[in-house]
């Protein structure tokens, strides 16, 4: 598979790299669920010290496995860049140090000599705090808040984008309550973490979110925030 042999090379070549302490892999890698269409998400570890200057090596890294398509340098949970080879294989690469590692998401070390990644182990997961439950609730209330103004406009487009986002945040809500271990995947994982019933629902929900059959979808998902308050 392309993302294996991607990974062996980039992890080669940033093995090399003196400043690298650590190299894991999250994402479906991570948690060993990746196919064929799946990205790489791939995680250094460096010193706060060293930090600004691996910024700078970071594409030649990239570059040891093959000609890149596209690249972009951003910024999201870490300096990243999102690169895409002419094979249109997606890689990540995240750049961190101690005190910006995410604890969240699974991870699979790929090499760590000084066991700096040990510490983190325990922390693996894919749960939702209280507080992040807490505004998975408020963000449908806030979407379905708007989205009946913008209903109320007229503003089809609009109105199917604040359902989208209703749908979304609904999905790591209902995660919570049936699948906890992986509600932080949220939509990703519906299909395969909830009961037949509710994967059901939800399906009909979303083959309405459209210009034309949105206005439906009001009542659908109130009654989906009552359910799941009251479930049956």
């Amino acid at each position: 598979m392309a993302l294996d042999d991607a990974l062996e090379v980039l992890a080669s070549s940033l093995k090399q790299d003196s400043r690298v302490q650590a190299i894991f892999v999250k994402g479906s890698v991570g948690r060993g669920e990746q196919d064929e269409f799946s990205d790489l998400d791939l995680y250094c570890l460096v010193e706060e010290k060293d930090l600004d200057g691996f910024l700078q090596s970071r594409l030649s890294h990239l570059e040891s496995y093959g000609k890149l398509l596209f690249y972009d340098d951003i910024y999201i949970v870490a300096p990243q860049i999102l690169a895409v080879y002419e094979t249109m294989l997606h890689v990540d690469l995240f750049t961190v140090t101690e005190e910006t590692f995410i604890e969240k998401d699974y991870f699979k070390i790929i090499h760590d000599p000084h066991h700096r990644l040990e510490k983190y182990r325990t922390s693996q997961s894919l749960s939702l705090s209280p507080g992040e439950y807490q505004d998975a609730v408020d963000d449908i209330a806030w979407f379905l808040f708007q989205y009946k103004k913008s209903a109320a406009r007229g503003n089809d487009l609009w109105s199917v984008n604040l359902l989208k986002h209703v749908m979304a945040h609904l999905a790591r809500v209902l995660l919570h309550r049936y699948k906890p271990e992986r509600a932080q995947l949220g939509m990703k994982t519906v299909k395969s973490s909830l009961p037949d019933a509710i994967i059901k629902e939800v399906l009909d929900i979303q083959e309405n979110i459209t210009p034309n059959k949105h206005q439906n979808q009001l009542i659908v998902c109130q009654y989906f925030s009552l359910k799941f308050q009251n479930p049956s």
